[in-house]
């Protein structure tokens, strides 16, 4: 029996699954996806994103958004500042959430913490992405999303080959930004670009 099945059961209604990509790297949003799943014609093969080829993903993706309510939304490289990074991520769940289009009555977060502003009865899960369908499905979206928005940027902003690295701190793209300096869509506050930022303004003074 399945962890959404137990929730319906306990709840008597739609269980979504809530997990976010993109707290570690240097530049670009971090952006989460909400999902419920259907009863029947769940797509085989789901799983933690990080366990599946970049081809498997799509192919899942594609498979969640023609059968399930989902939903995809982001933080901003500006709220990762304002916020941190922990809690732009939940924001970005709580946009999720709030933009499906079916309410539902329990929430399963992948982590150890519920977001404080979710909305919704909700059950925090550790290692979700592995023990859950609709969280599982959840990170395929949120991976495949954030990883477009980063082929796009890599293409306004050359050279941190970021259609590649999706924004993580690869030894190419440290030394890109050493080379080329950081972009509006880096995060300032992060350790490695604050640390080249600081040597370049000692370097100008």
């Amino acid at each position: 029996m399945t962890l959404e099945t137990l929730a319906a059961e306990a709840v008597g209604g739609p269980v979504c699954g809530v997990d976010e990509a993109g707290r570690g790297p240097l530049a670009g949003p971090v952006t989460a996806a909400a999902v419920i799943l259907p009863a029947r014609g769940i797509p085989r093969g789901l799983d933690d994103s990080k366990k599946l080829s970049s081809a498997e993903r799509e192919r899942l993706a594609a498979r969640i958004e023609a059968c399930a309510v989902w939903a995809v939304a982001h933080a901003s490289v500006e709220e990762i500042a304002t916020l941190n990074i922990y809690h732009a991520a939940h924001l970005a769940m709580c946009r999720a959430v709030a933009a499906l289009t079916q309410v539902p009555c329990v929430v399963l977060v992948d982590g150890n913490r519920i977001p404080r502003d979710l909305g919704r009865p909700a059950r925090a899960i550790i290692g979700g992405d592995a023990l859950s369908l609709s969280i599982a499905a959840a990170s395929i979206l949120a991976k495949v999303a954030r990883d477009r928005i980063m082929v796009d940027l890599a293409q306004q902003h050359p050279g941190y080959g970021w259609d590649i690295n999706a924004g993580y701190p690869t030894p190419a793209h440290k030394k890109a930004l050493r080379e080329l300096g950081a972009t509006p869509f880096h995060r300032r506050d992060f350790a490695p670009v604050h640390n080249i930022l600081c040597k370049d303004e000692i370097a100008s003074a």
